[in-house]
């Protein structure tokens, strides 16, 4: 797709192990699958539609 491929990917996981060191990776990676759940659920979910009438007092 993007023409990555298994030797990008060796490349990108060790650039990212010598900055991140290997402590951190685990809390990179909950954080990434969080991320990446929480955009799936906010697509997938229908739009809420607020129908609470209003109040004719606080009417500016």
């Amino acid at each position: 797709m993007f023409g990555i491929g298994i030797p990008e990917l060796v490349i990108l996981l060790v650039i990212v192990l010598v900055i991140f060191g290997a402590g951190k990776l685990p809390e990179i990676g909950s954080g990434v699958g969080k991320a990446i759940r929480g955009f799936k659920k906010g697509v997938s979910e229908p739009d809420e539609i607020d129908v609470t009438p209003e109040d004719p007092k606080n009417k500016d």
